[in-house]
């Protein structure tokens, strides 16, 4: 369990506030705006309304106190970099503000973000993946060469297993997790059997796993 703190609370950042305390984290979240703040109380720990851009709202918010501060500022460039620096002059361990544009990440890493997230430019990847391909109902892109994709087992595998299809060494691909009726098993035995039902969690190469997507 975490001790976080999400300043902003726009679409993005209320999601990421509800999924963080779904995880078990302690969660302080902060906007300027009452009628944002008013949604969460009662999916959050705490709650405050107060102008971050301000240092001394943020040195009352105790900054040192939290493992993570996120800076969820999307409309306001100038003041979510205002804020992400701050919160570093005020001993934030760790700051990840979110991003927009290339250049919008450039200043905010170089006034203090520890990382930037692009939460709708991720999104739109995401989809895009998906969309183009008939057999992904996932995608995670990792580096610009490895991603984890969520795929069905192809023909020639079912009813064999792992270690009979000899998948790493035959197509350059690990299996880290099946999925079958929502249940996800990580890290499958070589003498898993494949079946038609389930999912794959694969990580690869980009080339070698579109390779396999193509015999599916």
């Amino acid at each position: 369990m975490k001790s976080i703190l999400v300043i902003g609370m726009g679409r993005f950042g209320r999601h990421l506030s509800r999924k963080l305390t779904e995880l078990g984290n302690e969660v302080m979240v902060v906007d300027e705006r009452e009628e944002a703040i008013s949604e969460l109380v009662g999916d959050v720990t705490s709650a405050q309304i107060g102008d971050c851009t301000r240092e001394d709202v943020l040195r009352s918010l105790g900054v040192t106190n939290f493992d993570v501060c996120f800076v969820c500022v999307g409309s306001d460039f100038q003041a979510s970099l205002e804020i992400t620096a701050l919160l570093k002059d005020l001993g934030a361990r760790r700051v990840i503000s979110k991003a927009s544009r290339d250049i919008h990440a450039k200043f905010l890493l170089r006034n203090g973000a520890d990382e930037v997230v692009y939460p709708e430019r991720d999104t739109a990847e995401r989809i895009a993946v998906r969309a183009s391909a008939n057999n992904v109902f996932d995608y995670i892109e990792l580096t610009p060469e490895f991603s984890i994709y969520e795929i069905p087992p192809m023909e020639a595998w079912l009813g064999k297993t792992i270690a009979q299809c000899n998948v790493r060494t035959k197509y350059h691909i690990s299996i880290l997790a099946t999925k079958q009726n929502g249940v996800t098993s990580l890290l499958p035995p070589a003498d898993h059997l494949f079946v038609p039902s389930e999912h794959l969690m694969v990580i690869g190469r980009h080339e070698d796993i579109q390779r396999v997507l193509k015999r599916i």
